[in-house]
């Protein structure tokens, strides 16, 4: 039975994977210093295959006692968006960058055999041409210091030794969104849903611009594929992860919101420059590795409309569903 080291494993798509691996009979031991809290564990703390460690992994310590004994890493802790790394800028660096660094240097002592990295397709920033989508060999454009880092650290991994015992993988996540154990409501999906389920009057700025979605279960799973597959084909490799499908605009995403909820207050006002908008094209993990994704964007507003509207979230305007309060 392989173990594998999920850090960031109580947060918003680290609670999905955790589960997920348990289900498929891993030994799953989380890293995780429960900024936001730990109540996305409850319910699997008498699980016989779950470790947990609460801990920071810019502790060498910490990082080592975490990896003993670990066949796989699964690198998800990190300050996480835009507003988080502007706020701790400091932090952001530490933690994204030498946090990383570490772990993975410790990862190279300690005989892990695959070390895959949750990066971002924010590292494209802007497209060049607005009628073409962006592949893994597309320019990188980092616009912002969440994706400066994402960038720095995929640069890092891709230039170790190919001798090396430990197989870097970076898989660079389109935006999430869907229901998770460690909920947010500071993603656009979720956000957009969640103000028209409650009768929110929603504004939204520049409706035109692009950018790829993919649900957490989805995003979580590309993780249990790369685990799964041969080592050979995942090795240094760089895979975007989502469906070509599941690029949207805002006011594609708001069209589809109104087929759910059809009397929602919306207005718009006009943005002509956004430092992001990008289509990405997701073919190379579907023809390299096999991954379907198996949630689409009405999936995911479905099941947030009803959560909301149901009241499951008592406040889902509360801080504690915000990476930034």
């Amino acid at each position: 039975m392989a173990t594998v080291l999920v850090t960031g494993g109580a947060g918003y798509i680290g609670s999905v994977l955790t589960r997920i691996l348990l289900e498929k009979g891993f030994k799953v031991r989380v890293l995780d210093k429960l900024l936001f809290g730990g109540e996305s564990m409850l319910g699997l703390s008498d699980h016989p295959n779950l470790d947990f460690i609460c801990g920071d992994l810019l502790d060498p310590k910490v990082a080592a006692e975490s990896l003993e004994g670990c066949d796989f890493v699964a690198h998800l802790a990190a300050i996480v968006g835009d507003p988080a790394c502007r706020k701790q800028p400091e932090l952001a660096k530490q933690t994204n960058l030498e946090g990383s660094v570490q772990l993975y240097e410790k990862a190279v002592e300690k005989g892990v055999k695959k070390f895959i990295f949750a990066s971002t397709c924010s590292n494209y920033g802007k497209m060049p041409d607005p009628n073409e989508f962006v592949s893994e060999t597309s320019e990188l454009s980092p616009i912002s210091l969440y994706a400066e880092t994402k960038v720095e650290f995929e640069n890092y991994l891709l230039n170790q030794s190919r001798s090396s015992h430990v197989k870097p993988t970076c898989l660079r996540f389109a935006t999430v969104y869907g229901l998770s154990a460690r909920m947010r409501f500071d993603l656009t999906v979720n956000e957009f849903t969640r103000d028209i389920a409650k009768g929110t009057e929603l504004e939204i700025f520049g409706a035109q611009f692009w950018r790829p979605y993919c649900h957490v279960y989805d995003l979580a799973s590309s993780v249990l594929k790369v685990i799964e597959s041969p080592g050979e084909k995942t090795a240094y490799e760089v895979y975007n992860v989502g469906d070509t499908e599941e690029n949207y605009t805002k006011q594609m995403l708001i069209d589809e919101i109104l087929k759910f909820i059809p009397k929602g207050k919306v207005s718009y006002v006009e943005k002509n420059e956004d430092p992001r908008d990008y289509r990405v094209n997701f073919d190379k993990i579907s023809s390299e590795l096999g991954f379907k994704v198996r949630k689409r964007i009405p999936d995911g507003i479905a099941e947030v409309a009803r959560f909301v509207s149901n009241g499951v979230f008592r406040d889902p305007y509360s801080n504690r569903f915000k990476n930034v309060s």
